[in-house]
């Protein structure tokens, strides 16, 4: 039991967790008035504006630098955690998003593929610059607020 409520009581576990839950919802909120549709998916979906991941990463580095200091060796890791998972969702994830716009397109072009296409690939996997950077600075300021 006690090691239930050193969890329930671990700022740098809830903090972002709760980040990332209220982010996900906001983008179901948006998609449902953007087409009129409920997406539940969605909660759990990569993309869009901002990003979860960078907003988790960055309150995550921020509750920890709070907690153990900005010399400490676990913030100083969790600073470089925070550009890598950033650098990926602007960079890499997001090469993979525009190679699976591309695959469709050919995949839908009539006379290119045969047989039926039985899925389509996930296009919305990365995020822009700009929706990591707000993404960033909300992790940081929800880090330092709470």
């Amino acid at each position: 039991m006690q090691y239930i409520n050193e969890i329930l009581n671990n700022k740098c576990i809830w903090v972002p967790f709760l980040l990332w839950f209220t982010i996900q919802t906001f983008k179901v909120i948006v998609d449902l008035i953007k087409n009129r549709k409920l997406n539940v998916k969605r909660i759990m979906g990569a993309g869009g504006m901002p990003s979860s991941h960078s907003a988790i990463v960055c309150s995550l580095a921020t509750c920890i630098g709070k907690e153990y200091g900005l010399d400490s060796g676990i913030f100083a890791f969790s600073v470089i955690m925070a550009f890598v998972v950033m650098y990926d969702a602007a960079g890499v994830r997001r090469a993979a998003g525009r190679q699976a716009r591309i695959l469709n397109k050919i995949l839908e072009t009539p006379g290119l593929t045969t047989g039926e296409v039985q899925e389509r690939l996930i296009e919305a996997l990365g995020h822009t610059p700009v929706q990591v950077f707000v993404g960033a600075i909300l992790g940081i300021v929800v880090g330092i607020i709470i």
